[in-house]
Order: structure tokens, then sequence, then C-alpha cells
């Protein structure tokens, strides 16, 4: 199995990580850094372990960059353009929680909250927490609106860890036995692998 996420890239990712401590990147240019992180990882890491076999998870993926954006102003059909050349996921998981839950949650595992988790380039508020909750509460709204078009899987994030966990063990145990069931036998140097792996995101406007 590979593991992959956003600002991960051999290419981009400290480059970024060094760009947003200093807190000036425009709107535009964050959206095109990370597309061009995603970019680099699915050309060197995502393809090429798909192609050998692997099973790839991703810690967020492209829809986590368009909420965001779409939080910050972009046009849809802008960013669906923009992360065509994704692949779409077999299975998506969403983890849904209230913009106070993450609050709290934030400040337990950082101790603090962060500039750009916050919304402070926009600012939508007279401080960082007035900030922080109405821009989670936009990517709240954008995930959902995401979700009714991708086919999100929603899950509940309220409750403990091990209680998540054992949901999202049984969402994808259901679709791994509905795999197993539905999926036609893959031959050997059909080409048939290769078809699997090269389905785009979908991209049609609204």
């Amino acid at each position: 199995m590979l593991e992959m996420g956003i600002r991960r890239s051999d290419l981009l990712g400290k480059a970024i990580s060094s760009a947003k401590r200093g807190n000036l990147l425009g709107k535009t240019t964050l959206s095109l850094l990370y597309a061009t992180d995603l970019a680099d990882q699915l050309e060197n890491r995502i393809v090429p372990a798909m192609q050998a076999g692997f099973v790839v998870l991703a810690d967020r993926y492209i829809y986590t960059l368009m909420a965001r954006d779409l939080a910050r102003g972009a046009d849809l059909k802008w960013l669906k353009s923009l992360f065509g050349i994704a692949l779409e996921p077999d299975l998506i998981i969403f983890l849904d929680a209230e913009p106070e839950v993450l609050f709290y949650r934030t400040l337990a595992k950082y101790g603090e909250l962060n500039y750009w988790e916050s919304g402070m380039d926009l600012p939508m508020g007279s401080s960082m927490f007035e900030s922080f909750l109405k821009y989670q509460a936009s990517l709240r709204k954008n995930f959902h609106r995401l979700g009714d078009e991708y086919g999100f899987k929603m899950i509940d994030a309220t409750p403990s860890p091990k209680k998540i966990h054992k949901k999202i063990s049984a969402v994808v145990s259901d679709y791994l036995a509905q795999l197993e069931q539905n999926a036609p036998s893959v031959q050997p140097g059909t080409g048939q692998i290769a078809q699997a792996i090269s389905r785009p995101v979908r991209v049609e406007e609204d």
C-alpha cells in the first residue's frame, strides 16, 4: 500500500511549506502550487504504484484543495479543469464534524490555531477564533457540495477515534466485498489494469 497526501511531492512539498510560512501567498498562486504538487505525485508515485499493483491511500486529495479554493472565491469550473488530471478514486470517505468540534480538537493537538486553516488570508472575522469558525463552516459547506457530486461516504467524526475507526473499517469492508462480488476477472496483458487506473476525475460543467 502507498500512502500519499497533499504537499508531499519531492518537487514542491517543502517549497509550499516554506512559502506558506510567510503568509503572503495569493489565492491563485496557492492553487497552482498545490496542483503542481499533485501532478508530480501522480506522475512519480501514484500511477507507478498502481501499475505495480499497489493500493494508494490518500490522506486528503483534490477535493480538499477544491473546497479550500471555493472558500476563497475560486470558480468551480476552473477548479475542475485545473484538477482534471487527477485519477478518480474508487472510494472517498469524508469525516464530517462541526467547526466547534474542530476548534477544540485543533487546540488539543497543536495548542494554537493555524493562520491558513483559520482563513486569516481572507479574513472572515475580527479574531482568529471567529475567522476559524467561519472558514471551517465554509469548507464544510463546500465539502458537502462536492460530496453530493462525487459520491463521498459521509462519516460522523464527532465520536471517539475508536468509534470513527470502526465506522471507516465497515465502509471499506463493504466496498471490498462488493468489489470482489462484482469485479470481472482481469487477465494479465489485456490492458484492463491500465484502463482501470486511467480514469480522470469527472470535469463536466455545472
